[in-house]
């Protein structure tokens, strides 16, 4: 039930969303509708081009870009959305076709066909950013296009997933009048087809996002525009949300926090909402590094750390430990790293080094982000520094960057060894192996894995029943683990903190844990 004193007595923190966000102070004449929602979150856009996004940039361009499939709230499966059909038209998968809807429109008035289609899917491979989104293209050939309307996709190789991958704010379909096709759009604007256009941005701190009026599509938008707040520190995001200057949090909630809504947060007119997700975080190491390139070292760091430790005195357990890359939930879940180091045993880490003549501690230096994943990540590194150096086995360093300039770093092979987190592009195990191998990849640093890349993954992907491929990634997790240069530390839990009048947040978040805006709305007026 909606308490009309206590919102009384907070109105003069409401006044400060005028502001921050663009928005009156509320009346009795507001409507539902008209009423701005203002949405934090500590995952700022490291870029607006989706040419160069395979991070947390693709939450705005989920909102404001249009792909040709989507999905629904509630849908596991990709379905039409700037495409009216799209399907195989081969018993292969190798040609995959979607003729799109009648009369679509960019957001500034300009035709959006199959051309346009064409032109943004082919710019990514062209400009072939490093750590960029065209490692998710490389089962496309070429693309042909048929009248205004029709686009069909050749394949070089069988691929059952790839109408998920048309589905990633990746393949955003762009204007060619506005992003230029061989280098990347730097003028800090959008020009867009998606359910909301950003009338303005401002870099690592605020989105404004408004209806468009033009779009056509899946998503049924239950408000005409969110302010999306950026933070970089969680403590502050969530005092805005306490003092009503927020409705909504969305990554980067205190695990804390967390714990504390779920106990007392009808007390402070609030509501903590889970969602499943297949969220993991893990550990790169860099094979240019002298110490992190030796397999020893790595094998030794995995015998140490004590994930359920990290979950419980860290995390408060709103995560759990993790043995697999790929998260349980999914085919191909094992638990390799569990039978293989899964005891934190100093004794072994040792054993395991000296085999290997090293008998000195070994200098590591771990990076981290200090504004991505949230106010755990820096203790929950110090958490591990504290295991491994109480190993005397290793001396580490910690080094942090905020995200922005930390996703440089790691595309640019600087940082030994790294954290990452991975919120799936979508859910199918491949995607917890694709990106991370081959030349090419979301990490930047190459991990030539040939049974990997040129058997395992191949023969998943002719397999359009998605269940049938349990062998190839059982196999694919033994080279992981066998390499130890990926280590899985935890699988999390996605919750979303709001105001007790927010609705729709348990169908914001997708398959690929973005939250689409559209089905945030306010529960009552007043």
């Amino acid at each position: 039930m909606f308490k009309r004193d206590r919102y009384l007595r907070q109105l003069a923190a409401v006044t400060s969303i005028t502001m921050v966000a663009g928005c009156g102070v509320l009346s009795s004449d507001s409507s539902d509708e008209d009423r701005q929602i203002v949405v934090g979150t500590t995952s700022a856009p490291s870029t607006l081009d989706p040419a160069a996004a395979w991070d947390s940039s693709w939450e705005l361009m989920r909102n404001v870009f249009q792909t040709l499939l989507n999905y629904p709230p509630g849908a596991s499966e990709p379905e039409p959305d700037a495409a009216e059909s799209c399907a195989f038209t081969d018993t292969s998968t190798t040609v995959y076709s979607c003729k799109l809807r009648e009369g679509l429109k960019f957001a500034d008035g300009h035709d959006l066909d199959a051309q346009a289609v064409k032109y943004s899917i082919d710019r990514i491979k062209k400009i072939n950013v490093n750590g960029g989104p065209a490692g998710l293209l490389g089962s496309l050939d070429r693309i042909q296009v048929k009248g205004d309307r029709e686009v069909i996709f050749h394949l070089n190789e069988p691929d059952a997933t790839f109408p998920f991958v048309l589905s990633t704010p990746a393949m955003s379909i762009v204007d060619p009048e506005e992003y230029p096709a061989d280098s990347l759009r730097k003028d800090g604007k959008i020009s867009g087809s998606g359910p909301y256009s950003l009338s303005s941005y401002d870099d690592g701190k605020q989105a404004e996002l408004v209806r468009n009026d033009s779009y056509k599509g899946i998503a049924d938008r239950k408000n005409n525009g969110v302010t999306i707040r950026y933070f970089q520190q969680s403590s502050k995001m969530v005092d805005a949300l306490k003092a009503k200057q927020i409705d909504v949090i969305y990554r980067g909630l205190p695990a804390s926090t967390t714990v504390d809504i779920q106990e007392n947060g009808k007390d402070e007119g609030l509501q903590l909402i889970e969602n499943p997700t297949t969220e993991i975080s893990y550990l790169v190491f860099n094979p240019k590094d002298p110490w992190a390139k030796r397999p020893e070292v790595r094998k030794a760091v995995a015998q140490v750390i004590d994930r359920p430790t990290l979950a419980h005195k860290i995390y408060k357990d709103t995560v759990e430990p993790l043995y697999s890359m790929i998260p349980r939930g999914l085919v191909g879940h094992t638990t390799s790293f569990f039978d293989n180091y899964g005891d934190p045993s100093t004794a072994k880490a040792k054993k395991i080094l000296t085999d290997a003549g090293i008998t000195e501690r070994v200098p590591l230096t771990l990076w981290y982000t200090s504004d991505r994943y949230g106010s755990q990540t820096k203790p929950a590194f110090e958490e591990l520094k504290r295991q491994l150096e109480a190993s005397r086995l290793f001396t580490v360093t910690l080094k942090t960057r905020p995200w922005k300039t930390y996703v440089q770093g790691y595309q640019n092979g600087e940082y030994p060894v790294f954290g990452r987190g991975w919120f799936p592009d979508f859910a199918d195990a491949d995607n917890f192996v694709a990106p991370f191998v081959g030349e090419q990849n979301a990490l930047g640093t190459p991990y030539e894995a040939p049974e990997i890349t040129g058997k395992l993954l191949p023969e998943s992907r002719r397999k359009s029943d998605r269940g049938a491929v349990a062998d190839e990634f059982e196999e694919a997790q033994q080279i992981f683990m066998k390499d130890a240069r990926l280590l899985p530390l935890w699988q999390g839990k996605q919750f979303v903190a709001a105001n007790e009048e927010i609705a729709g947040a348990e169908k914001a978040i997708d398959p690929a844990t973005m939250m689409t805006m559209w089905t945030l709305s306010w529960k009552t007026s007043w």
